[in-house]
């Protein structure tokens, strides 16, 4: 995890994120899935491009706010990791209601 979303977690959150390990999108990842929420639109292409029977599971976390793409913060400064934060939280409660 980048480093500065990590020290912004803790921050915010309270979140230690040390131990979070990325790992490489398999299709049985996507069909195992109950819901699957990404950050851009092109995810969602990509998605479904991989696993097209995956598609009714992949929706966007700006769906119930804006619609729009949460986008990625990875080599900007501290500024654009803190408005994605904002954007990640307002997106993330948006979907408590249907969860």
């Amino acid at each position: 995890m980048d480093a500065t979303a990590m020290q912004l977690l803790s921050e915010k959150d309270g979140v230690d994120g040390s131990t979070h390990r990325a790992h490489q999108l398999v299709t049985s990842m996507l069909l195992g899935a109950d819901l699957v929420i990404c950050m851009e639109k092109n995810h969602i292409d990509e998605m479904t491009e991989f696993a097209p029977e995956a598609r009714g599971k992949i929706h966007l976390l700006g769906k119930w706010t804006d619609g729009r793409d949460i986008p990625d913060p990875y080599r900007r400064r501290r500024p654009v990791f803190e408005r994605t934060h904002e954007m990640i939280v307002r997106g993330v409660e948006s979907w408590m209601r249907y969860l």
